[in-house]
């Protein structure tokens, strides 16, 4: 088989990627490991930046997230039972948009399915070939069977674990990590959310989130321990916890009910440079984690995903390299800027075990500073509706 671009990943980056590719009418392949099901069974973050909704746009996949995604002017800031509203739209002129990831990736499959492009599932022993020449290929198999994929370009958009990111030379590439000591212990339940908008509670007890994915379906995480297991804690304990977290107006009116789902997911900051090597380019969580806190890890990949596509467009459009050639070091400048500022917001809002008391007070005076000053909203406004392209 062969193909312009080959796509490893069929999640949220890869799909979108392929979509935008194909309104330009440049064919691809995506490859995926697992299958539909599996991929649309995972429970990510909602929270979209408007750049995300402009490529949902443009690869012509927004129209449910337009009618069902709740449009976010602001969101609030709490420590212990006082609480403060950063207004985003005061601040930049442009809000947030919460429409679950699963949906996200949902239209994208529907988008790839009603234009033909093909999809491999339950795709296996991925091995990528000549990426540093101009013939790369991949080779794979399904159920057994062998098979292979020659290309111009291949988008590594298969994750952390994926074979991408290791096929780049130990010589070449350069990783940068740090593991938080803590995770988040979130559940999904069918209930109305406490709040219009998302609460970021900083308690003595940790940190907590109110998250919701639609007027019925709300998405609540705790600050828990690296040991502890989702069956660790029963839904009542985690109600109780919660109440525990957020401001008492909040708790008193907390809806609480059985959880539909219940994980736990641990907090690290990665990169990994460059992020193209050769003809393969990484996108993505194959190139770089960010803590949940801020929700930077899908708009991050979607920056990715522009960065690319446009340079992709531009060779095969104007047989320029251009696009393709700047590719790493664009899309890595905005990748530290949002490592940065969810390590500053994480750093912010929750306890870490080896907190001094001054550290304490450093981190009450930084929220009272955000709380009473414009310039530092503003900041924090900029940074989580979404620094430009």
């Amino acid at each position: 088989m062969k193909t312009q671009v080959a796509i490893i990943g069929g999640g949220p980056s890869g799909l979108l990627l392929a979509q935008l590719l194909h309104t330009r009418g440049i064919d691809s392949v995506v490859l995926e490991r697992k299958t539909k099901d599996y991929v649309l069974g995972r429970i990510r973050a909602g929270v979209l930046e408007q750049g995300l909704v402009k490529l949902m746009e443009e690869a012509g996949c927004a129209d449910r997230l337009h009618a069902e995604g709740i449009t976010h002017d602001g969101t609030l800031v709490s420590y212990g039972d006082e609480m403060f509203r950063v207004d985003f739209t005061e601040h930049t002129g442009t809000p947030v948009v919460v429409y679950g990831q699963t949906e996200v990736t949902r239209d994208l499959y529907d988008a790839r399915e009603r234009s033909g492009g093909t999809i491999e599932f339950n795709v296996d022993d991925v091995v990528i070939h000549g990426a540093d020449t101009d013939t790369p290929h991949i080779t794979y198999t399904v159920a057994g069977e062998a098979r292979s994929l020659t290309c111009d370009f291949i988008a590594g958009c298969d994750g952390f674990h994926g074979v991408s990111r290791q096929t780049i030379p130990l010589d070449v590439r350069r990783e940068y990590e740090k593991v938080y000591p803590f995770g988040w212990l979130g559940i999904l339940s069918e209930t109305p959310p406490v709040n219009h908008e998302l609460i970021y509670a900083n308690s003595p007890r940790g940190f907590a989130l109110c998250s919701m994915r639609n007027e019925n379906l709300s998405r609540y995480y705790i600050q828990c321990s690296l040991s502890d297991r989702p069956e660790d804690w029963t839904d009542d304990a985690f109600w109780q916890e919660l109440k525990r977290r957020i401001p008492s107006d909040q708790a008193d009116k907390l809806v609480t009910g059985p959880s539909i789902e219940k994980s736990i997911a641990p907090l690290r900051s990665f990169v990994t440079e460059p992020m193209r090597w050769g003809r393969l380019f990484l996108c993505g969580d194959a190139a770089h984690i960010v803590p949940p806190t801020g929700a930077k890890g899908l708009n991050t990949a979607a920056s990715d995903v522009h960065y690319l596509y446009n340079g992709l467009r531009d060779f095969y459009e104007n047989d320029s390299t251009q696009g393709i050639d700047t590719y790493s070091e664009k899309a890595l400048s905005r990748v530290w800027k949002a490592e940065r500022f969810s390590w500053w917001f994480s750093s912010l809002m929750h306890r870490y075990p080896d907190q001094s008391e001054f550290d304490l007070k450093m981190q009450f005076a930084e929220i009272e500073f955000l709380r009473s000053n414009t310039a530092a909203q503003q900041s924090m406004a900029e940074n989580y509706v979404g620094l430009p392209y």
